[in-house]
């Protein structure tokens, strides 16, 4: 018989006590920056799933395919009796490995939002009878602790998020997991490729003007959650490709001088004509470079999976010995 269970590790006022301390940090910088967890409300959401669906947005549509094809090889590269997924959302890509997992007993998604995890939970119940699913509200940066769940765990980081890190935060996030698994335990890690970079930049400034907007929904979330006073008309959308870093910047750039106050952090932040701020960093990674990273937390890279194309990459990684 399946069961569902709900455990917030997240307190509930832990999102406004980062926004207003990431507002403080980020626009109080030189250059100004701001966390891109910020665009996902229920509009930024939203927009995200459309740029999914976008010709020029290859990396949804790339990894599907990896899943959709290896997924029982992942399953049997694993052998995993609980799946866990960070940052599930909706939990749909997730599905493909479900039904390959034939032993699976446990499927533990991680979010931040608890009406995405009830209800992808509830979906999942209805079409995998037998499966316990325990979701936990978490942020999955900050102190993850897992249920206690059969082993060996698979942990899924999908979708090329563990590029929107920086390289320190990335060298930390990868040794907090390696300390979390056990012998047996596997990584299955998505990471979007280093390519052309026509391809990289249409990718986040689309001709539609979808990144557009989901790059300035970060402005009305402030608005909102914050009490400013920002016209997102003062702002113009910006994509660019870092080769030296070898990743995309998304910012805002003021079109003109900008003042805008922000009552719940008491705030009054200054734009000069031009002037950027980051909103996001999307890092892109090589293969060798991949490995590296794992093996500098304790991890070893198992196997490695690419579309047929090369754009996208899953790898399946262990606790090194």
């Amino acid at each position: 018989m399946s069961t569902f269970a709900v455990t917030r590790t997240l307190p509930s006022d832990a999102t406004s006590a980062a926004l207003r301390a990431d507002v403080v940090e980020g626009l109080g910088s030189d250059p100004k920056h701001l966390h891109p967890k910020w665009f996902y409300d229920a509009r930024g959401s939203e927009l995200f799933e459309d740029i999914t669906r976008l010709p020029e947005y290859y990396p949804t549509r790339a990894e599907r395919g990896i899943l959709i094809g290896r997924a029982a090889e992942i399953a049997a590269a694993s052998g995993a009796r609980t799946l866990v997924e960070l940052g599930s959302g909706s939990s749909e890509k997730t599905r493909h490995l479900i039904e390959a997992l034939t032993n699976l007993d446990a499927y533990v998604p991680v979010d931040v939002s608890e009406s995405a995890l009830t209800q992808a939970g509830h979906v999942l119940l209805a079409d995998h009878p037998g499966l316990n699913v325990h979701a936990l509200i978490a942020d999955f940066q900050h102190g993850l602790q897992l249920p206690d769940t059969p082993g060996p765990r698979l942990i899924a980081f999908l979708g090329g998020t563990i590029g929107n890190l920086l390289p320190e935060e990335r060298a930390g996030f990868l040794r907090a997991l390696r300390d979390l698994m056990s012998p047996g335990d596997a990584l299955l890690l998505g990471t979007d490729l280093v390519k052309d970079e026509r391809t990289l930049v249409a990718a986040y400034d689309d001709s539609a003007g979808v990144t557009a907007a989901f790059n300035k929904n970060v402005l009305f979330v402030l608005n909102r959650e914050l009490g400013a006073d920002f016209d997102p008309e003062d702002f113009d959308h910006v994509a660019a490709w870092d080769a030296d870093r070898e990743w995309i910047e998304m910012r805002l750039r003021a079109r003109r001088p900008v003042t805008a106050k922000i009552p719940a952090v008491d705030l009054a932040v200054t734009f000069r004509p031009g002037e950027e701020m980051r909103t996001e960093v999307s890092a892109k990674f090589r293969r060798e470079g991949v490995r590296d990273e794992l093996a500098a937390a304790g991890l070893t890279l198992e196997h490695w999976w690419t579309d047929d194309a090369d754009r996208f990459a899953l790898s399946l990684s262990a606790p090194s010995a």
